[in-house]
């Protein structure tokens, strides 16, 4: 077996999270042609290239990201070693790594979370946001414990993995306040030629959006699409356009962006799933965002936990 040459590691690790060479040289008190050699190296003995130049920087690359991942979490746990054997950290929290598919609005994956951070015995969440299919992958090699997405893992995915429905909320059509008197009135009709600000086509509520428009015939003007739903408010509380939130947020949507409800898409309900390698729940804080979601978040009915296998 070939062993990863943690010295290497290192100096990686150190030079992503300093951005560049030079200044991992002077953290580390190493020359610079040094820690050069010394990913290259690494680079050979992993068969990827970590690092690409882009004008007088260097950015990860893909697999860069990935080893970054895994290496910030060895080194974590080296650090926690080093306090115990000292003494300093018994009882050290539990570590959940959460991964969060892009899709899902920052405030759901907030309020889904809290709970785990209200239990008695201490968590350290760890959260990484990333798209849905890369989640899984990470999650097939125990990388995280878990992944929140508004979709499930699809049959085809080659995860052993759970979908866990986590609950489901409507969809609700906000507006700043002008752009909610003019559109209002005559809902849904009213929406014909308005300008939509709408999720990216790969999110699960854009596919449910656009469905509720095509039966109900009504073409809106779309001004933006976005990855990120909080941008997408950033610029609907500035007046660009309409757009679409979860019901179970209304109230702090309103509060925070100053904007107003114009309407509720009737029959639309987008979910969301925690996907685990386990039928049955087991970590303490996965089954208190679990209970808390179904119980009080979206108030699903039987409030117990439901799984379905992606393969």
């Amino acid at each position: 077996m070939e062993w990863i040459n943690y010295h290497h590691l290192l100096y990686f690790w150190m030079v992503a999270r300093e951005g560049s060479v030079a200044r991992a040289a002077e953290r580390l008190l190493l020359a610079q042609p040094t820690i050069s050699s010394q990913l290259h190296k690494l680079e050979e003995s992993l068969g990827h290239r970590l690092f690409k130049r882009v004008g007088r920087n260097l950015v990860l690359t893909e697999m860069g990201h990935t080893v970054y991942r895994y290496a910030d979490e060895i080194f974590a746990i080296g650090r926690e070693l080093q306090d115990v054997v000292k003494g300093g950290a018994q009882g050290s929290p539990r570590r959940l790594h959460v991964g969060i598919a892009d899709a899902v609005p920052k405030l759901i994956a907030y309020k889904l979370l809290e709970p785990a951070l209200a239990l008695p015995e201490p968590v350290h969440l760890v959260c990484l946001e990333d798209k849905h299919e890369r989640l899984l992958a990470d999650l097939s090699v125990q990388g995280i414990d878990m992944v929140i997405a508004d979709s499930p893992a699809p049959p085809t995915v080659k995860v052993r993995a759970f979908n866990h429905l986590l609950g489901e909320s409507g969809l609700t059509v906000f507006g700043r306040s002008d752009l909610a008197a003019r559109y209002r009135e005559g809902f849904p009709g009213s929406l014909n030629d308005a300008p939509f600000l709408l999720p990216s086509n790969h999110s699960a509520t854009r596919r449910l959006v656009d469905q509720w428009f095509r039966q109900r015939g009504i073409r809106v003007a779309v001004r933006a699409e976005f990855d990120d739903t909080a941008l997408m408010k950033a610029f609907g509380e500035a007046g660009v356009g309409l757009f679409i939130g979860s019901t179970v947020l209304e109230r702090e949507i309103g509060s925070q962006l100053q904007v107003q409800v114009i309407g509720r898409l009737d029959d639309v309900q987008e979910r969301f799933y925690a996907i685990t390698v386990d039928r049955k729940l087991r970590h303490p804080a996965i089954v208190a965002i679990s209970e808390a979601a179904r119980n009080h978040l979206f108030h699903a009915p039987g409030g117990s936990s439901h799984a379905s296998a992606a393969r």
